[in-house]
């Protein structure tokens, strides 16, 4: 709905109507510099028209202009600070030119003002997501235990009192408890656990929760805002892959999106990097096919470019043989699925890339062991070995290969991955990888038992 075609004009309304369709179609095909021009038209006899205000926003958008973009963005919001077209708008504004905290700001606002839509859910993620890839680079700052809110002290004149004393009175009486439950959830929000720590430390300050910031909203509100999507954070990725492979896919995107940011912008890297970000997240919410859609599309615009055009050309065409290999892994389709793993895998090698080579390795191996080629995932995983880092990648992967090995009736392999495994989730304190070791290594010593037991009785 249009919430301001209705409003009156200094031309014919039909005429205004009739440039912003022509605006939105030019849109539709990709012609922005044409879009721009018809919604221009329909401002000059509108002016304060707040969709069309959003609508040229989203051409320079992009057009790789942010700072147009935002200056049309906050215009929409000039009469009405709560118009959610305009503030999505701001936040998509805000987060292109690398203002990842205030973009993360007004998606928290326009998904608390309209919360059924996705769009904001979204964008309070990616944002969110940007701040933890970005952190020591100069657009972004790390929230710390020691000033995370500090803004909060300094306009309201309350500071928090004795704040780790009542903390650790807590943690005493729950003993251990709460350390083991809390792991999977330390390893899941990755450096904002801490923020989270402190979140809950300042909500026990009353002072402090009473007051207000300069926006009118209060702090105790504030914080449980920022406390609850920390927990829906983690519920989402437990529902996801392995953490560590979110990890690493993150990382590997956020390096090509900030190499390209350093560049100068030019069409084809925006067009690249808004496409990859939207298949990451069609594919992370489950559309599938929307999102190997999108990764064909890129990949066949890409093929075409040179490396002056796209200097990390190479790197782009892996990822999308990695997007698209996983969705077509989803849909069934395995032998296509091996087939973009594998080119995944070569353009690795080419490049000595290594992060990209152990993505490829892994996915490989999950495509051989879905189809029952135990042996292959084996040689595969194993050769991904020496590029594993941290306790979860190694827990995974050595009970996978565990796993496999059970398959082929080779118990004693079985047995000692299984005990690899569990020392790496030891090592980490992860209670749900030590049961799945623990398992691993139960079926494949009763089995061996029960052979040795039938060989036995036969002599």
């Amino acid at each position: 709905n249009k919430m301001s075609d209705n409003e009156e004009g200094q031309g014919p309304k039909s005429t205004f109507s009739t440039y912003v369709a022509e605006g939105d179609q030019l849109f539709q095909k990709g012609e922005y510099v044409k879009a721009i021009e018809s919604f221009s038209t329909a401002l000059s006899l509108q002016p304060d028209d707040k969709n069309c205000l959003v609508a040229r926003s989203r051409c320079y958008l992009k057009l790789g202009d942010a700072e147009s973009a935002l200056k049309d963005a906050e215009s929409s919001l000039q009469d009405n600070k709560d118009f959610f077209k305009g503030l999505y708008q701001k936040a998509e504004a805000l987060y292109t030119m690398g203002n990842f905290e205030f973009a993360l700001v007004y998606y928290h606002r326009g998904n608390k003002l309209r919360p059924e839509l996705q769009d904001f859910r979204l964008g309070i993620q990616k944002a969110q997501e940007a701040i933890d890839n970005s952190v020591g680079s100069p657009s972004s700052v790390k929230l710390e235990n020691k000033g995370d809110l500090s803004f909060f002290h300094k306009s309201d004149g309350v500071r928090p009192k004795d704040l780790n004393h009542s903390h650790k009175r807590e943690s005493k009486k729950h003993g251990r408890k709460i350390d083991k439950s809390e792991k999977t959830a330390k390893e899941l929000l990755g450096e904002l656990y801490s923020d989270r720590e402190y979140l809950e430390k300042l909500l026990q300050d009353e002072d402090l929760v009473k007051g207000k910031i300069r926006t009118g909203e209060r702090v105790q509100d504030l914080i449980v805002s920022c406390i609850s999507y920390l927990d829906t954070r983690t519920a989402f990725w437990q529902q996801q892959k392995p953490i560590y492979a979110r990890q690493r896919d993150r990382k590997l995107m956020q390096q090509q999106w900030n190499r390209a940011l350093h560049k100068p912008p030019s069409d084809p890297t925006r067009y690249v990097l808004n496409s990859l970000e939207e298949i990451d997240t069609a594919l992370s919410a489950g559309n599938t096919e929307s999102g190997l859609k999108k990764a064909r599309e890129l990949m066949k615009a890409v093929k075409e470019w040179s490396e002056g055009v796209l200097p990390n050309k190479r790197e782009v065409l892996g990822n999308l043989h990695s997007c698209i290999g996983n969705a077509l892994m989803d849909l069934g389709n395995m032998e296509k699925s091996l087939h973009h793993h594998e080119k995944d895998l070569e353009l690795a090698k080419k490049g000595d890339l290594m992060d990209s080579k152990s993505r490829a390795l892994d996915n490989i191996g999950r495509v051989y062991a879905r189809i029952g080629k135990f042996q292959q995932a084996i040689e595969v995983w194993e050769e991904k070995l020496p590029l594993a880092c941290g306790g979860l990648e190694k827990a995974w992967l050595f009970h996978e290969i565990g796993r496999c090995y059970l398959e082929l009736k080779r118990y004693r392999e079985a047995r000692d991955y299984g005990s690899r495994s569990l020392m790496a989730a030891d090592d980490i304190s992860d209670e749900k990888w030590q049961l799945n070791a623990s398992v691993l290594m139960a079926q494949a010593e009763l089995t061996m038992n029960n052979q040795i037991s039938h060989i036995i009785q036969n002599q």
